[in-house]
C-alpha cells in the first residue's frame, strides 16, 4: 500500500497514527520524506524493493525513479486537491490497474466532474464525529481590535490560536503587532523555509501547549492534527482559493469546543467577482460536511478543466456546452469510422446492413429562401421568438413537435403556413441525418443534399448511399449526381416547399435495400 501525503509534517503525523492503530498487527509501516536521513531513506527503498514494507506513507519524494514497488496493490491519496494531474497519473503508471482511493474535503473541480459523470465512484461522509460543532465564520477587515479580541476570548478558555498570513516577511511584524496587543500571549513562528526538524520541533511545542499562537504560512493546512486548538484568523483570505481556505478551517473544531474562523479581506466592494463569490460560499457553507457543496461551488466559479489534459479547472473556452458535446461526438464517430475501424469492424458490418447513416452524420445542417419563421404578428416578442427557435432546434421526435405545436396553439393562437413550415424543418433533419446527409440547402425550387465530406468513408459502401443511387436511377428526369470542390450531393428539382422536401426523403428511406 503506498500512501501519499502533500506534506513532511503530515506525513510523519499518518506515520505515528498507522504505527499506533496496526502495532498489534503482522506488518510494517515506513514513511519516506525530505526528513529523512540518506541512510534511512536508502534502507526504505532496499526493503520497499525486497517486499518487507507493507505501507508507505510519503510525499512527492514516493514518485522518484528510485522508488520500486514489489506489488502495489493499493494507492491512496489523502488530501488530493493538492496534487496536479502528472503527479496522480505517475503513481498509477507503477503498476496497471492498482486501485485508487483519494480522499479529501474539496475535490479540485476535474476530480468532481469525472464522479459525476460517472467515470468515477463518489462517497460523501456526511456523519460527523460525536460532539462535533459547526465552526463559526466571520468575513472582517483587518481590524486589530478584532484580532486581539479572538485571541483573549481563545486565551482565556486555555485554547490555542492559529495564525495564517501567506508573506514570510510579514510574520515578525503580525508577531509584534499581536505581543504589542497582549504582553503575555507566547507567540511561534512557523514557514516552510525552515529546516524540517525546526518546524517539526516548533509543531511540537505548540502540540504540547509550549505556545498561545502559531503565526505560520499555509504549511498548517494539510491535515495537522491539534484539538485544543480552536480558532484560526486568516489574512488576506481573498488571496486563497475556496478548497485552501475550507482546509485551513478544518484545522479548528476538531475537539469538542465551539470554534471560531475570521477570515481577514480588503472591503468587498473593492474585490474581484471571482473572490467576492468564494468568501461569501465559505461564509455561507459553515455547516459539518459541507464540503461537497463547497466543491461544487468551486466547479461552478472556476469550470471542469481538461476531461484529457492536464488543466484541472477552466471553462469549455467560448464554446458553450452543446457546441462541446457535439465536436466530442463528431470526434469519438470519426475516430471511430477511420481510424479504429478494425476494433470496430464487426458494429460497422452490422450498420452497412441497415441504414446506418447516422453513424457517418452527428449534425444536419438546412438553408432555405424560403419564409420559414414565426411572423412579428403572431410572437410579438424578439426573447421570447429566440427562445421558441432555440427550444425547437432540440427537438427530434414527431411527439416532440406535436407537444411543442398544441403549446403554441395554446399560448399564440392558429400557427400561421411559415410557423407550419418552419416546424416540417424537424423530420426533415432527422430523416437527412438517417440517410447519411450533412447539409440540406431549399434554393431556387431545388433540394440539395450534400453527402459526407470524406470521400474515403465507408459510408458509400453502406445501404443508406446505396438507396440515394436507387432513387436516382428511378428518377432521372429531376434527379442527379454531382461532385464539386471534394464535394458528393445530389441535386433534386422541383422541390418547392419543406413538405415535399419530406415526402422525397420518407420515399427514399422506404426503398428495399439489395
Amino acid at each position: 500500500v503506498a500512501v501519499l501525503v502533500p506534506t513532511t509534517v503530515l506525513a510523519y503525523q499518518h506515520f505515528q497514527t498507522f504505527k499506533k492503530r496496526l502495532e498489534d498487527m503482522p506488518c510494517k509501516v515506513e514513511y519516506l520524506s525530505r526528513a529523512r536521513t540518506a541512510k534511512d531513506t536508502s534502507r526504505i527503498l532496499k526493503e520497499l524493493a525486497d517486499g518487507k514494507i507493507n505501507i508507505l506513507i510519503g510525499t512527492h519524494k514516493i514518485i522518484g525513479k528510485s522508488v520500486k514497488f514489489k506489488d502495489l496493490g493499493l494507492l491512496i491519496i489523502d488530501e488530493e486537491q493538492k496534487f496536479g494531474v502528472s503527479v496522480k497519473e505517475k503513481l498509477r503508471q507503477l503498476k496497471v490497474n492498482v486501485d485508487t482511493l483519494t480522499l479529501t474535503a474539496t475535490p479540485i473541480p476535474r476530480t468532481l466532474q469525472f464522479s459525476l459523470m460517472g467515470a468515477r465512484d463518489l462517497s460523501v461522509i456526511q456523519t460527523p464525529p460525536p460532539n462535533r460543532y459547526p465552526i463559526q465564520t466571520e468575513v472582517h477587515t483587518f481590524n486589530e481590535e478584532i484580532i486581539s479580541e479572538a485571541i483573549n476570548f481563545e486565551m482565556s478558555r486555555n485554547g490555542q490560536v492559529f495564525f495564517v498570513n501567506n508573506r514570510i516577511q510579514n510574520l515578525v511584524e503580525l508577531k509584534a503587532m499581536i505581543l504589542r496587543n497582549i504582553p503575555d500571549c507566547r507567540v511561534c513562528i512557523g514557514h516552510g523555509q525552515m529546516q524540517p526538524e525546526e518546524l517539526e520541533k516548533i509543531i511540537f511545542d505548540f502540540v504540547n501547549y509550549d505556545y498561545d499562537v502559531l503565526l505560520a504560512t499555509t504549511i498548517i493546512e494539510s491535515g495537522i492534527d491539534i484539538p485544543n486548538a480552536n480558532t484560526i484568523i486568516i489574512n488576506q483570505a481573498q488571496n486563497f482559493g475556496l478548497s485552501d481556505l475550507h482546509q485551513m478551517r478544518g484545522r479548528v473544531g476538531r475537539g469538542n469546543k465551539k470554534a471560531f474562523c475570521y477570515l481577514l479581506a480588503p472591503p468587498l466592494s473593492s474585490l474581484t467577482p471571482e473572490a467576492r463569490r468564494r468568501l461569501q460560499a465559505i461564509e455561507n457553507f459553515s455547516d459539518l460536511g459541507s464540503g461537497i457543496h463547497i466543491a461544487m461551488q468551486d466547479l461552478d466559479i472556476r469550470g471542469a478543466g481538461n476531461m484529457l489534459g492536464a488543466e484541472q479547472s477552466g471553462f469549455i473556452a467560448d464554446l458553450g456546452y452543446e457546441t462541446y458535446q457535439k465536436i466530442l461526438n463528431e470526434a469519438v464517430t470519426e475516430l471511430k469510422n477511420e481510424e479504429f475501424a478494425d476494433l470496430y469492424a464487426e458494429e460497422i458490418k452490422a450498420g452497412e446492413e441497415k441504414i446506418s447513416g447516422e453513424e457517418f452524420v452527428d449534425e444536419c445542417t438546412v438553408e432555405s429562401d424560403l419564409e420559414l419563421l414565426f411572423p412579428n404578428e403572431y410572437i410579438p416578442s424578439s426573447s421570447e421568438r429566440m427562445l421558441l427557435y432555440r427550444e425547437l432546434d432540440k427537438l427530434e421526435l414527431d411527439k416532440d413537435v406535436e407537444t411543442f405545436k398544441a403549446k403554441l396553439v395554446d399560448r399564440f393562437g392558429k400557427i400561421p403556413p411559415e410557423g407550419e413550415e418552419l416546424l416540417r424543418i424537424v423530420p426533415l433533419r432527422r430523416l437527412a441525418k438517417r440517410l447519411g446527409v450533412e447539409k440540406v440547402v431549399l434554393k431556387a425550387e431545388r433540394m440539395t443534399l450534400y453527402f459526407v465530406s470524406n470521400l474515403d468513408s465507408p459510408y458509400y459502401q453502406s445501404v443508406a448511399f446505396g438507396k440515394f443511387i436507387e432513387y436516382m436511377a428511378k428518377n432521372p428526369r429531376y434527379c442527379n449526381l454531382r461532385e464539386q470542390n471534394g464535394r458528393r450531393s445530389m441535386v433534386v428539382s422541383k422541390v418547392t416547399d419543406v413538405k415535399s422536401a419530406v415526402s422525397i426523403l420518407q420515399e427514399i428511406v422506404s426503398i428495399e435495400a439489395k
